[in-house]
C-alpha cells in the first residue's frame, strides 16, 4: 500500500497546479485555508509534526493517511525526507483514502 500512496502522490506532484503540497508548513497553511482533501503523514513523523498536522486536519474534517517513512516518502517524490504531504485534488484524495480500504 505504501508504494501505491507514493506513486499516487508522485502523479499529483508531476501534474502541477498545486494539487499536492509538500512539507509541514505548506500543509498547515493549506489546511487553514480549507484547501486540502487529504493529508498523508510519514509513518515515522515526529510527535511534534503529528500534533501540528493531525490535530488541524481532524479539526477541519480532513482524512489522514499514514504513509511510508519520511525518507521513502520524500524519495518517491524526488525530494529530501518529507513528513507531511497535503492533497488538494479531490479525485487524488479519494484514490489515496480508497487505497486504505483495499
Amino acid at each position: 500500500m505504501n508504494a501505491r500512496v507514493v506513486r499516487l502522490l508522485g502523479l499529483g506532484l508531476s501534474g502541477g497546479g498545486g494539487r499536492v503540497v509538500v512539507g509541514v508548513a505548506g500543509v498547515r497553511a493549506q489546511l487553514q485555508r480549507d484547501a486540502l482533501h487529504c493529508v498523508v503523514v510519514a509513518g515515522d513523523a515526529s510527535p511534534r509534526t503529528l500534533e501540528k498536522v493531525e490535530r488541524l486536519a481532524r479539526a477541519r474534517g480532513v482524512p489522514i493517511v499514514r504513509g511510508p517513512g519520511a525518507f521513502a516518502l520524500g524519495h518517491g517524490l524526488g525530494r529530501p525526507p518529507v513528513q507531511a504531504v497535503g492533497v488538494a485534488d479531490a479525485a487524488l484524495a479519494r484514490g489515496l483514502v480508497g487505497s486504505l480500504e483495499e
